[in-house]
């Protein structure tokens, strides 16, 4: 009688555990796809912005500076997100998305919107099918987030050095394995945040939620840039 009462309190128990995570996760996905709307709207208004163009593009410096402050951006969201407001937050992630289509604006400009709009649908089908797996499957990703991350370093390390060989060989590696890297990072973060959304988080009060929603969508919207990134450098068309 005791096991049957047991597993009577465990059901109801991991049934607000998966309802929590949820609609956690549901929250994390509108705050993505608010990120990833704001960046597209600021983009294409720079391609069609002669004035903007010239801003951002005619003086390199405002160009990186522009890089250089969405980079700050992430890591303070990412180390001061405990001791700042929601509402600060969510300024900078709106921010952030916005900067980030002043820059990514240059892919409009670079390649074809057949190339852009492919590279769009792809990614967003393998984002998807990565998603679906973090959420559903049972075998911890913790090994292969990790394998993945140190894939990311290599990454960085030989983009660096092709800066300066100027290797269309290596830029086009990088890219193949930037597209493995974060389809694998997508699966593992989801996951992740989808415990996080199961581990209480709903009980720690609006502002908690809404940051923790904020951070889930930041790092979800930069696996689905990044991806979409290496596969328009694999698969698309300059102008």
């Amino acid at each position: 009688m005791n096991n049957n009462f047991r597993q009577q309190q465990a059901f109801p128990a991991g049934h607000a555990a998966a309802q929590a995570s949820t609609l956690f996760l549901a929250k994390v996905f509108n705050w993505m796809a608010i990120g990833l709307g704001i960046t597209a709207i600021v983009a294409f208004w720079v391609t069609n912005s002669a004035a903007a163009q010239s801003l951002i593009f005619g003086n390199m410096l405002v160009f990186y500076g522009l890089i250089i402050g969405e980079l700050g951006m992430v890591i303070y969201l990412s180390t001061r997100i405990a001791r700042i407001t929601a509402s600060r937050a969510t300024t900078l992630f709106i921010v952030y998305s916005a900067l980030n289509g002043a820059t990514l604006s240059a892919v409009l400009l670079i390649y074809t919107a057949t190339s852009v709009a492919s590279a769009f649908i792809v990614a967003a089908a393998m984002f998807g099918a990565m998603a679906i797996y973090g959420t559903v499957t049972k075998k911890d990703l913790t090994s292969m987030g990790s394998f993945m991350f140190m894939g990311l370093i290599g990454m960085i390390i030989a983009s660096v050095v092709n800066m300066f060989m100027g290797s269309a060989m290596i830029s086009w590696v990088v890219s193949a394995i930037g597209v493995v890297v974060f389809t694998g990072l997508t699966a593992y973060d989801v996951q992740k945040i989808s415990k996080y959304g199961s581990g209480g988080i709903m009980e720690n009060g609006e502002a908690a939620i809404k940051k923790g929603a904020i951070m889930g969508a930041l790092t979800l919207y930069l696996d689905f840039i990044n991806l979409f990134l290496s596969l328009l450098r694999l698969m698309g068309d300059r102008r």
